[in-house]
């Protein structure tokens, strides 16, 4: 279990980062690519990363790249780094502005249960070769395996975004951090993540900390082992459906014959206060309905793939899905 020690000041400075970290998705992708988790919302994305791989012979290529991120366990620090809250550039422009001591550091943590390339031995030297060959890689991954998907990312991420700020309107940072639950549990100035793979203690010591929601992390949050750098924590999110490309994202037969029973201006309205997160009874409220009524149009919203709804405590709040999003803007 990963213990995170809050003080008053550690709770002000805590925030959520402003959208989908695109260095952060890329490398968790990478562990869900070559996991032997079988999910069935990532099924088709894997086959079809693993496809693309191997027609543009990219493999060889990418070789240091996976073998720095291997299917579990450990991964170093500085893959992530923090400026990639900022985007994808502005992250690796800090990734190749590693350290060599850093790069030293991780890498010879990651060969302690890793069999690592030759190529490796350049990178713990911090030749500013193989870090521009590493970013490379990445940027060559990335228009594979996460650019045809982005939209998609984003909007899981944004939905989840919604439900946090929602939170914290109600309840303070306090209340932000207790939504976190099942996965993490907030008491007494302690946030415990459960089912943490070893036992730690993170006193985050006045910097705060930056939660990161993200789509391709997996069950159990994910925190950087290196005390001393800025506190992250990375959660999933729920994924609202498969990831399919922006070229192939349409609704599934079933979702089309849903579709049809959504013409009316009461739904569209339903559709429209979700915008920006909404409960059923501010649904009922807004629209001067029943709230049986605001609660059995957006089911069958949901059900057509427009919305996503998450029970909190006794309310439950509707947010759109990308497909919900994409009617909206039409």
């Amino acid at each position: 279990m990963l213990k995170i020690h809050f003080s008053g000041e550690d709770i002000l400075r805590t925030r959520v980062a402003p959208a989908a970290d695109p260095v952060w998705e890329l490398v968790l992708s990478l562990h869900v690519l070559r996991g032997r988790t079988r999910d069935p919302l990532t099924a088709n994305w894997r086959r079809s990363v693993a496809r693309d791989l191997r027609q543009d012979s990219a493999s060889e290529q990418l070789r240091l790249l996976f073998a720095l991120n291997p299917p579990r366990g450990y991964f170093p620090d500085f893959l992530t780094p923090y400026a990639s809250v900022e985007g994808f550039e502005a992250g690796l422009d800090a990734l190749r502005r590693t350290p060599a001591e850093l790069l030293h550091r991780d890498l010879s943590v990651l060969a302690a249960e890793n069999q690592l390339p030759s190529s490796a031995a350049a990178l713990a030297r911090g030749e500013l070769s193989a870090l521009h060959h590493l970013a490379e890689s990445m940027e060559q991954y990335r228009s594979l395996a996460i650019s045809p998907y982005w939209s998609r990312i984003q909007a899981a991420v944004a939905a989840d975004r919604t439900r946090r700020a929602r939170a914290l309107l109600d309840g303070g940072v306090e209340g932000l951090l207790a939504s976190l639950r099942p996965a993490m549990r907030w008491e007494g100035g302690v946030l415990e993540v459960r089912g943490y793979p070893h036992t730690r203690e993170l006193h985050l010591d006045g910097r705060g900390l930056l939660l990161v929601p993200s789509f391709f992390c997996a069950a159990t949050p994910v925190a950087l082992l290196d005390p001393a750098l800025p506190p992250v924590l990375v959660y999933p999110v729920d994924r609202l459906g498969a990831l399919v490309s922006a070229d192939n994202d349409a609704a599934s037969d079933a979702a089309r014959e849903s579709l049809a029973a959504l013409l009316g201006r009461t739904r569209a309205a339903v559709l429209q206060a979700s915008d920006e997160g909404c409960t059923t009874g501010e649904v009922a409220r807004q629209l001067n309905i029943s709230p049986a009524a605001a609660s059995q149009h957006a089911t069958v919203l949901r059900n057509a793939g427009l919305l996503v709804s998450h029970r909190e405590r006794n309310s439950v709040l509707h947010t759109l899905t990308p497909l919900g999003r994409a009617m909206l803007d039409a």
